[in-house]
């Protein structure tokens, strides 16, 4: 079954929710699922539709443009997609395999739907889980010296492989402000720790220091400001003073991936808005 999935953002006011679903109704449209939010503060709807299209009156290439009369109408931000259409991911990773690793296995096993023609790493350590996965795999070695030419070569890449969405799989770099513009709220990051508490390098050790009794995990897009950019998910683990700084770290690594492939299965299945700093994550 093929659907299509209308996710859209727009000032509040009464008729929106009618409008959507009359446009479906009169063009035999059957409603899967729909949800929606408003956000008191900025006076705004967020909506989410997915429809089946087996009996839609409208021809799926046509959809868009019969849509932009409602869309324009409710000054609407939004994106039509459809279930047929299969994202090509990139995954950016370092030299800790755990994170990489899950989403490959959840990739394969279809828990994932997407494909993963490339993986990017500035270390040759994981060429051959990418050999075992049939993944593309490139190692671009960076320093500050040859970063942007680094970059440079990254985007031939992307580019050669149609990428759509770029995972950070405990990459450990950072990336420059004008390779984000280029995957704007398309870059995916886990950090690991519940952020905004401490942002940079080693949370682990900053929150085994700070005597912490929860360790958090946060996925967000990628934003010029370091682990600054919109949340998409959060968990954390439970830790105690009898814990070593290894215990933190071990018990961390099983949320990252939890977090890691969380999001990107909101992001690959349309769930998600993102509005100033914030994100609507649809469930």
């Amino acid at each position: 079954m093929e659907t299509a999935t209308i996710l859209l953002a727009c000032p509040d006011r009464k008729g929106i929710v009618a409008g959507v679903t009359d446009f479906l109704y009169r063009n035999d449209g059957n409603i899967l699922h729909a949800d929606q939010h408003i956000d008191d503060e900025s006076k705004t709807l967020f909506m989410r539709v997915e429809f089946d299209l087996a009996d839609f009156a409208i021809e799926k290439e046509m959809i868009k443009d019969k849509f932009h009369t409602i869309a324009k109408k409710f000054s609407m931000h939004h994106s039509i997609k459809f279930s047929s259409e299969i994202q090509n991911i990139a995954i950016f990773t370092g030299k800790e395999e755990h994170c990489l690793f899950d989403i490959l296995l959840k990739q394969k096993s279809y828990e994932l739907k997407c494909n993963i023609p490339l993986i990017i790493s500035n270390h040759p350590d994981m060429e051959n889980t990418a050999k075992f996965f049939n993944c593309g795999y490139y190692t671009i070695e960076k320093t500050q010296e040859n970063k942007i030419s680094q970059e440079t070569k990254e985007m031939g890449l992307l580019e050669k492989f149609k990428i759509d969405t770029i995972v950070l799989a405990k990459y450990m770099q950072i990336l420059s402000p004008n390779f984000i513009k280029s995957y704007q709220n398309r870059i995916i990051n886990v950090h690991h720790s519940f952020l905004p508490a401490f942002k940079g390098a080693k949370p682990y050790l900053q929150a085994y220091t700070r005597g912490v009794k929860l360790v958090g995990v946060t996925a967000h897009y990628v934003t010029e400001e370091l682990d600054n950019g919109p949340i998409i998910e959060q968990e954390v683990v439970r830790v105690s003073h009898s814990n070593t700084l290894s215990d933190f770290i071990e018990k961390g690594k099983n949320v990252e991936k939890l977090v890691l492939a969380r999001a990107l299965k909101a992001h690959l299945e349309n769930k998600i808005l993102v509005y100033g700093n914030k994100t609507v994550v649809f469930d």
